[in-house]
């Protein structure tokens, strides 16, 4: 029997953009206080870009692919990715 179903590799999907770190913390911290794991992604350091200026200080949260609708559903539609 072959393993290759076993080992799919799990993908992360945004569930939320939020406009800067401090609200991207703020819906992390309300995730995993339910039980799912998050990460954070962004692609500026927040302290060069302290406010969203064309997206640039975005920040987006990423959960587990097999998540994202127990995330969405915690975080009640607003800001959704």
């Amino acid at each position: 029997m072959s393993k290759l179903g076993k080992n799919k590799p799990k993908k992360m999907v945004e569930v939320y953009r939020a406009a800067s770190e401090a609200e991207a913390q703020i819906i992390k911290g309300l995730l995993e206080s339910c039980g799912i794991f998050c990460l954070l992604k962004s692609n500026a350091a927040p302290s060069v870009h302290m406010f969203a200026v064309d997206g640039m200080g975005e920040v987006k949260v990423m959960v587990w692919e097999e998540v994202v609708g127990k995330a969405k559903e915690l975080i009640g539609g607003e800001g959704n990715a």
